[in-house]
């Protein structure tokens, strides 16, 4: 069961799962607890003891480690097991409650042993319940009751005992059975099915290891300093360094996992190893994993999935077999892969140059359209290099862009942000820095208070011409400095959401091992990815909690959507520095946005897929209000298809927002505005510069 008004936000947060955690000639889906561990692992109480001492020392906030922090990790860590209070009775909190004022001290001391004890009691609560969905899911139900399966998190509390208990799991299980129902599922097969989710569920957290217990328990400590502020194991810094440079060495395919435990792919990287074999397509399920050309095959069904990652990934040039059942067949076939370095292109900027409209002349306007997912750069190749040599970065492949657009005779260019959620802070600097002469990009308050003002000091533009930077709420970090100083200098007009993200705050990644062994090869501890400055636009300004405001506004259900800094737990306050000099431009002025704003809000008002937008937000609205799911049968149909429409809705919105269809720019109703925006700010640029002239 999913809450309506949830959907889009946990979708979100498991692609950024997936993408950072999982991302192997892959990807990851599943930040996997354990079952009943021996204890904690033989690095436990050394990285516990480097956590506590570098946030103590380097965040921010400058909070102390104090009861106030210990109580918020307490609540965090729990509910991170159980956050519908299914598993857990009122009496397991009451007695972890008893901690609440000693996390501190023990994370101080370098002690985990409350993670364990927690952890322990979920998976016996885990074994329990699924006893207890074995019982319920035979008994008979009926369907015209008119009994509610309550949903509201902030109304469902922990039951007192089994029997209260036993009505909720009870209700749960009849909203499943009625959920399979209607989607045409008969009885026996929906029960099945329901058996096998819950003790797939145990299985994956019964693979679990000190490592992903570790970090899901320094992280609930850290992040109540912060949202941003978290631990990653060893294997989760890894998967972020892959994300970060932009490539890996393996198959080349985007896996994921299915409801009956087989690890699907989903994708094929192009020009990968996988694509160039042929075989391989998405939604064949692994079965087996072997290495080299006769190595055992390993069964990897029902195994967790950064496990099968890691029996997949390899060097570039090794074999690895894969045993394979497509998905219109039953037999199973060995697929021998030679791996390869395959590059994460679908995070990389992404170029499609368009032709609408016309010129004074007649000639058709072009349009160049940068679509950038990230702020990248392999920063292991640029630091060998001393920044010099050959390595992918954002700045490099966006200069080759513009030089290519302005062969091209391109007249204006539409950098797209809405699906970038950051990213590396000296690319943001650098790349804001092709877009204006010189001068300030951002300024950087530390824990002390002193600011620091960072600045293009590269004379020149790589492009000078009109440009339109897109935003939505999703647009985070790197991207709000870039919009942000864009509109502070009037270089450019923004459009989106009504607001970004609001993530002004910058962190920084301490690599344990380096940080506590000065050795050519240190240990793999893992890294503190910790909150240590935060951010401000040219004009003063923190984004933080705040976001860039766009120019022009257009309709859109992520408006409604809590997915912005304001809506996460302990986030950093929105505040002002002093605003730096920088001279502007005259590319955007207040008349033009009014005749801008205007124009769009008449198109938008005739137009039917706007239409259909704002009664979709109508019916969002509806449902985040409501705070339970109606059991009886005809209720459950009448209110199930406009749950639908809203619920594919969202899913639009993901996959628009995340760009999971590969298209550069869609040709659908809300880009064409953005176009029609764009040629109308075009043609005034044109008519200010004859003014000008005359």
């Amino acid at each position: 069961m999913r809450g309506i008004h949830t959907l889009l936000v946990q979708k979100r947060q498991f692609a950024v799962v997936l993408t950072v955690i999982l991302l192997v000639a892959v990807s990851v889906a599943w930040l996997s607890p354990a079952a009943p561990l021996d204890g904690p692992g033989k690095n436990d109480r050394e990285v516990t003891l480097a956590v506590s001492s570098m946030i103590r020392d380097e965040h921010l906030s400058r909070h102390p480690l104090d009861d106030e922090i210990s109580r918020r990790a307490l609540n965090t860590f729990v509910e991170s097991f159980d956050p519908r209070k299914l598993y857990f009775l009122q009496s397991d909190i009451d007695e972890f409650m008893t901690k609440r004022d000693e996390l501190d001290d023990d994370v101080k001391n370098g002690r985990v042993d409350f993670a364990y004890t927690v952890f322990d009691r979920f998976t016996e609560r885990l074994a329990d319940r699924i006893k207890l969905i074995e019982e319920l899911v035979n008994q008979p139900r009926d369907f015209s009751l008119d009994e509610e399966l309550k949903t509201d998190p902030d109304v469902v509390k922990y039951c007192k005992d089994v029997d209260a208990l036993r009505v909720r799991w009870r209700n749960l299980v009849k909203y499943n059975l009625l959920t399979f129902k209607t989607d045409g599922i008969d009885d026996e097969e929906a029960r099945k099915k329901i058996r096998r989710r819950y003790h797939l569920l145990k299985k994956r957290w019964d693979q679990s290891d000190s490592d992903e217990l570790l970090e899901r328990y320094l992280t609930s400590v850290a992040s109540s300093f912060d949202p941003h502020t978290t631990y990653m194991s060893p294997s989760s810094l890894e998967n972020f360094r892959i994300l970060m440079r932009l490539n890996l060495e393996g198959i080349g395919a985007v896996l994921n996992v299915s409801e009956e435990g087989y690890t699907l792919v989903a994708r094929i990287i192009p020009g990968g190893a996988a694509d160039k074999q042929g075989k391989l397509k998405p939604d064949d399920r692994i079965v087996s994993v072997g290495q080299g050309q006769d190595g055992e095959l390993v069964d990897v069904v029902d195994m967790k999935l950064n496990d099968v990652v890691k029996l997949i990934r390899g060097r570039a040039s090794t074999v690895v077999r894969l045993g394979i059942i497509s998905a219109d067949s039953s037999e199973t076939r060995i697929y021998a892969i030679t791996r390869a370095k395959v590059e994460l292109k679908d995070s990389a900027a992404r170029t499609v140059i368009l032709e609408r409209g016309t010129n004074s002349d007649g000639s058709p306007v072009k349009i160049g359209i940068i679509n950038l997912p990230s702020f990248y750069m392999d920063m292991e190749a640029a630091r060998k290099s001393d920044g010099r040599g050959s390595f992918r970065s954002t700045t490099r492949d966006a200069r080759k862009i513009l030089q290519d657009f302005k062969s091209k005779e391109v007249d204006l260019v539409i950098l797209d942000l809405r699906q970038n959620g950051g990213g590396s802070l000296t690319e943001a600097i650098n790349l804001t820095g092709l877009f204006i002469d010189k001068g300030p990009i951002v300024q950087v308050k530390n824990a002390r208070g002193r600011v620091q003002t960072y600045n293009d000091v590269q004379s020149g533009m790589a492009w000078d011409g009109p440009l339109v930077v897109l935003t939505s709420k999703i647009s985070a970090s790197a991207s709000e400095i870039l919009a942000g100083a864009i509109q502070d200098y009037r270089r450019g007009l923004i459009i989106g959401d009504e607001a970004t993200h609001g993530k002004g705050t910058v962190q920084s990644l301490l690599d344990l091992g380096s940080q506590l062994y000065r050795v050519e090869n240190p240990p793999k501890l893992g890294a503190l990815k910790i909150t240590m400055q935060q951010f401000y636009r040219p004009n003063g300004d923190s984004t933080q909690k705040r976001g860039i405001l766009p120019d022009i506004v257009l309709p859109s259900l992520s408006n409604h959507i809590g997915l912005g800094e304001a809506d996460l737990d302990y986030a950093i306050e929105f505040d002002r520095v002093p605003a730096a000099r920088f001279d502007t431009y005259n590319m955007v002025g207040a008349d033009t946005i009014a005749q801008l704003k205007t124009h769009s809000k008449q198109r938008v008002q005739k137009s039917d897929e706007f239409g259909n937008v704002a009664k979709t937000i109508d019916r969002y609205k509806t449902y985040k209000e409501e705070k339970s799911i109606p059991l009886n049968e005809k209720r459950y149909l009448a209110r199930r298809q406009a749950e639908r429409d809203v619920e594919k809705a969202e899913e639009q919105q993901f996959d628009d927002q995340t760009n999971a269809n590969d298209v550069v720019f869609a040709d659908d109703f809300y880009n064409k505005e953005v176009i029609a925006i764009s040629l109308e700010y075009l043609k005034e640029l044109a008519n200010n510069k004859v003014a000008q002239t005359n």
